[in-house]
């Protein structure tokens, strides 16, 4: 469905789509394939890999240099927040401003707006618009919001034991816990080896979570 190579960071394939939607990584770009097709919208929102934050900047400033921008209608952004969603936020839209000023006509500018909050659509012929995951409030990432789709799942109460009882082995915490805890978790279904993008494909969060709401109506208005 999709030409190849879309899923490489800072894709310059012709654009096909009205509706367009950039995101952090491979796997995420995985992930939003899989929440696509289960909405019925993989045929009409079209996914690109920006690569990672500090590549945002970048790849906005060469979206008017790929064939087809000017038929796009619609742009969806969405990165982590990490520590802090608002900071998260100002940076996407720091890197819209920079695009802005990067772009060779006015006429090229005016097109890509910069948001006043996220999850709010900027008026004109391109309505841009962020989210900021995991629900555009709290700090996180992907990572958080695919665990907190599972915290009914009777493994979840078994990945608190195994990092106690790392603990009490004296072994030292991993860095960034939210991405151990999810694949922890990953562990236990059938195909204990999947990364998170394989993971969605495959089923693994179930897409019915309230937790997905937002994120699902953000992506329907897109």
């Amino acid at each position: 469905m999709f030409p190849p190579g879309l899923w490489q960071p800072g894709s310059k394939e012709p654009l096909t789509s009205e509706r367009l939607l950039i995101v952090e990584g491979k796997h995420a770009w995985r992930f939003f394939k899989a929440l696509l097709q289960h909405l019925g919208l993989l045929d009409k929102v079209e996914i690109r890999n920006y690569g990672g934050v500090n590549e945002l900047a970048q790849y906005l400033k060469t979206l008017s240099a790929i064939s087809g921008f000017r038929d796009v209608h619609s742009l969806g952004i969405v990165r982590d927040a990490e520590a802090n969603s608002v900071d998260s936020f100002r940076a996407v839209c720091g890197a819209l401003e920079q695009a802005r000023h990067a772009m060779p006509r006015l006429a090229l500018r005016e097109r890509l707006a910069v948001p006043t909050s996220p999850m709010t659509r900027t008026p004109g012929d391109l309505g841009v618009a962020v989210f900021i995951l995991p629900d555009c409030e709290k700090p996180g990432m992907l990572e958080t919001i695919c665990l907190a789709s599972v915290k009914d799942d009777p493994a979840t109460p078994c990945l608190q034991d195994y990092f106690a009882c790392l603990s009490r082995c004296g072994l030292p915490p991993t860095g960034n816990m939210t991405k151990a805890r999810l694949q922890a978790f990953l562990s236990s279904r059938e195909k204990p080896d999947l990364l998170l993008g394989e993971a969605a494909e495959k089923g693994y969060f179930p897409w019915d979570s309230q937790v997905f709401t937002p994120l699902k109506n953000f992506l329907s208005s897109i």
